[in-house]
């Protein structure tokens, strides 16, 4: 009863503050737009969130593992909370990324340490148990891009960054209240290093895992800057179009991240890794060939391929680590996405400046395809 307290309290923070991430993330790169005039900055949004959530996920994991998790949740909502007010106060475009900074900062825990603490509640059944998280997440991005079309037509400044700086605070108290920390956390953990990290990374012997992991980071963050730009300015829709396109991503990465869950706890983890990387290379190849109602069908292929695969991947890490070690490998999953969240999308806009984007997405598609055949002739780690 306990763990159904913890993991439904987490669920429903979750949702509320991705409620608020999901108003402002579709609001922004139009807003940098706006600021600065150009599309130059927009890569930066992703990099400026990236640098502070990759650099802290190693040390929080470790923290996580010996101390507990509900604390570091706790004080993660706080500075969401924080990072709404610089929002909220922001007339220019350093002070929009100074923000960006410290969300990066913020959602370090609600990415990566409540999956690891769900998977030492929900030991047998933990890719369910994170899939669900996962999905109330995204919902509530659903749910925040859905009240973006809204906010449009009724607030002309930072209203919305206020919104999202409220949502902060409630996730703080929910997670205060009522989730609990499993009663042995922190016992014979102090002497847990990086070493022991590595060791069990290396335990998986499918370097290609490691790899997609990156790739997976690089593609979620190109969703959220450099196609909605692609939309705007290549492809003529307009800001609520981008809502539209917002609310169908996350919709479609919720639905992949329950089915892609079940199936990774019942029949291991590979066939929907597999399955997700060919949707998202086929939705990747043939969204900029389309107009209209056809863009958003290869985008919401390629984002149900993105659940499908993040699920599937945090499976294998997680799967390869003793209990001592389930945050730290939580931290190691969200490094090697942050790496590719923080490179990809500024690699894409300054490449489809140069070459086009429909060269661009093309070449990607490509090596998302090399990505799956590296995997199929890597051995499986058994279950």
């Amino acid at each position: 009863m306990e763990n159904r307290m913890s993991s439904t309290a987490l669920c429903v923070a979750a949702f509320i503050q991705m409620v608020g991430v999901g108003l402002i993330v579709a609001l922004l790169p139009n807003r940098v737009i706006q600021l600065s005039g150009s599309m130059d900055y927009v890569g930066y949004i992703t990099s400026a969130f990236a640098v502070p959530f990759v650099f802290s996920q190693l040390p929080a994991g470790r923290f996580g593992d010996r101390y507990g998790y509900k604390k570091f949740l706790v004080g993660g909502y706080i500075v969401a909370c924080l990072a709404g007010w610089v929002y909220f106060k922001s007339n220019q475009v350093w002070e929009i990324l100074a923000g960006r900074a410290l969300q990066g900062l913020a959602e370090v825990p609600a990415w990566a340490l409540a999956p690891a603490l769900l998977s030492l509640l929900f030991a047998r059944t933990k890719g369910e148990a994170i899939g669900k998280y996962n999905a109330s997440f995204h919902l509530g991005l659903t749910a925040g891009s859905l009240l973006s079309v809204w906010a449009i037509t009724r607030w002309s400044g930072n209203e919305a960054f206020l919104l999202y700086a409220a949502t902060g605070l409630v996730g703080a108290v929910l997670v205060a209240l009522f989730v609990k920390d499993p009663k042995d956390i922190g016992r014979e953990r102090e002497n847990i290093g990086y070493g022991e990290v590595l060791q069990a990374m290396k335990q998986i012997r499918r370097p290609a895992v490691h790899t997609g992991i990156c790739i997976y980071g690089g593609g979620y963050g190109a969703f959220l800057t450099v196609v909605p730009g692609v939309l705007l300015v290549e492809k003529g829709f307009s800001q609520s179009g981008v809502a539209v396109f917002f609310s169908l991503f996350y919709i479609a990465i919720s639905l992949a991240q329950i089915i892609a869950g079940r199936i990774s706890d019942r029949n291991g983890p590979d066939a929907p890794m597999y399955a997700g990387l060919l949707l998202v290379a086929a939705g990747l190849a043939s969204f900029m060939w389309f107009s209209g109602n056809l863009v958003y069908v290869a985008l919401s292929l390629a984002s149900f391929g993105l659940g499908m695969f993040c699920i599937s991947s945090m499976v294998i890490l997680n799967g390869a680590v003793p209990v001592s070690l389930k945050g730290s490998i939580s931290g190691v999953f969200y490094l090697l996405w942050g790496l590719g969240y923080f490179l990809v999308p500024p690699i894409l806009t300054k490449a489809g400046g140069a070459i086009g984007y429909r060269t661009v997405f093309s070449v990607a598609a490509l090596v998302v395809l090399g990505e799956l055949a590296a995997l199929r002739v890597q051995p499986g780690t058994p279950r």
